[in-house]
């Protein structure tokens, strides 16, 4: 068992055997540096990063092992909101993924050391509770671990790409190890003060799974109902009845015309979670956000949940081009879809061979919007576990 506190401005860590706290397995290391003056963390008191709450109806998993410790996790956060971990010290993981936002950009695309992505930032909330473990729009890293890195190898975003004359990886693990805090940071997060990639895509990635959002309005109901597809007790008509339109399947005439039924949505966006199925296509959205060209390989979409607050306004514009920020935009989207030019198209936007068309109603797209509402949690707004540490 690993124990942190402070004695007096100095960071201690004391190792003893989980069978018998009499015994040290290692003298204890002290580091002569005060955090006081840089993070707004108790060490003596660490965040519960590592036992939340999960309803019994959560069951969908992707930490691959790489199960979360709060030790390790608080690590992660002090990482992820790093400028130092960007070549000119202006951008962190957060820059990009914001906690008032379900950690996504309220910018269509966002700015980086040197340009703007080339892609709109995706919500993080619950990126843990998917069956996808594939990240980025277009899947391109093959688990979270993989993608924490890439962004900070990145020319564009966070410059240590090591290429057109940038600094490279080394460096900035070199950096790190010449940064006062980090080498005791890890060696509470690890038992040894080494600094590695691997050791930044493990701290990083804990600290994204642990950001969670399981107290919304549809959480509440959900506990109370034996399954998704029965009515919510704590819903309005409305509400219930978009919820049935999310979650029902349509029913489509033979030119792809909706006669009867729901919209389908959670044919791509699995209920309870509300992540994205991994044999998802495009969803036809297929223009690049710099308004050229096209971007046909996007198949990945973020969880649903928080995708809006409970108010109605929107966590950043939506998909990855960032089209707007008026939910209504999407409902618009899926009720025609247009099949030009996308050879990449998911079947299931294309009913008997034809392109799909929902016939939304207002009322329906209203009853929707309602039900959207529903999946927005409070506490991922506001919890300082996942809020900035450093007090500058």
């Amino acid at each position: 068992m690993k124990k942190l506190i402070f004695l007096l401005g100095v960071f201690v860590v004391s190792c003893s055997s989980d069978n018998d706290n009499n015994t040290i397995n290692n003298p204890n290391t002290i580091v002569d540096f005060d955090f006081s003056e840089i993070l707004d963390i108790n060490f003596n008191d660490l965040p519960n990063y590592s036992n939340q709450p999960i309803p019994n109806y959560i069951t969908k998993d992707n930490s691959n092992g790489n199960n979360i410790t709060d030790e390790i996790a608080v690590l992660g956060r002090v990482l992820f909101y790093d400028k130092n971990l960007s070549t000119n010290g202006t951008i962190s993981c957060s820059s990009c993924h914001k906690q008032e936002f379900a950690f996504s950009d309220n910018i269509n695309v966002s700015n980086g050391v040197n340009g703007t992505t080339g892609r709109h930032s995706m919500r993080l909330v619950n990126s843990r509770f998917a069956n996808e473990q594939k990240f980025f729009w277009d899947e391109r890293a093959n688990t979270l671990e993989q993608q924490t890195t890439m962004p900070i190898k990145d020319h564009i975003e966070m410059g240590f790409s090591g290429e057109n004359g940038d600094l490279s990886f080394d460096n900035l693990i070199q950096n790190l190890e010449n940064t006062e805090y980090y080498p005791p940071l890890f060696e509470f997060a690890f038992g040894n003060s080494e600094i590695s990639e691997a050791k930044i895509q493990i701290a990083l990635a804990q600290f994204v799974r642990s950001i969670q959002s399981f107290d919304s309005k549809y959480d509440l109901g959900r506990s109370q109902a034996p399954n998704d597809g029965a009515p919510f007790l704590n819903f309005t008509p409305q509400e219930n009845n978009g919820k049935q339109l999310f979650l029902l399947p349509p029913v489509f005439n033979n030119q792809g015309i909706r006669i009867d039924g729901g919209l389908g949505c959670a044919g791509c966006h699995q209920a309870p979670e509300f992540d994205i199925d991994p044999n998802s296509l495009n969803n036809g959205v297929i223009g690049n956000a710099n308004g050229t060209g096209t971007d046909l390989i996007v198949t990945r979409s973020p969880s649903l949940r928080d995708v809006i607050k409970s108010d109605g306004t929107s966590n950043g514009p939506f998909m990855h081009i960032g089209v707007s920020n008026n939910f209504m935009t999407v409902l618009t989207h899926y009720n025609e879809i247009n099949v030009a030019g996308n050879n990449n198209l998911d079947p299931r936007l294309m009913p008997g061979g034809n392109p799909q068309q929902l016939n939304l109603t207002q009322q329906e797209r209203n009853d929707v919007f309602e039900f959207m509402k529903t999946l927005a949690g409070n506490n991922i707004y506001t919890d300082p576990k996942w809020s900035n540490p450093f007090l500058d």
